[in-house]
């Protein structure tokens, strides 16, 4: 699903909104969450998951065309980790049935 999607079903399931309301209610949300992050806040959506950053150390590395070594600066890493319920919804665990 993509953002206009989102505000699309958004709308949908809110028909007392407006469709601008509904976009600017994701902007909003979306604009939060991408501020907490770029502070270097972890955000935690229960049930969902929770992203966080991760600080990666420089280190020497390889050109895979030429193979000579390259220096690759430190950077940040955006990680996603899905909450227990999202992992459940995914993965439905299978019923033992017996003999």
């Amino acid at each position: 699903m993509i953002r206009s999607e989102l505000v699309q079903r958004l709308a949908a399931a809110n028909p007392q909104l407006y469709a601008k309301d509904c976009e600017a209610v994701v902007d909003a949300i979306i604009g939060r969450i991408a501020d907490a992050i770029v502070a270097g806040d972890r955000v935690e959506l229960r049930g969902f998951g929770s992203l966080t950053i991760v600080e990666q150390q420089a280190r020497m590395g390889r050109n895979p065309r030429s193979g000579a070594l390259v220096s690759v600066q430190a950077k940040s890493k955006l990680v996603f980790k899905t909450g227990k319920e999202m992992r459940d919804r995914l993965n439905p665990k299978a019923r033992l049935v017996a003999p």
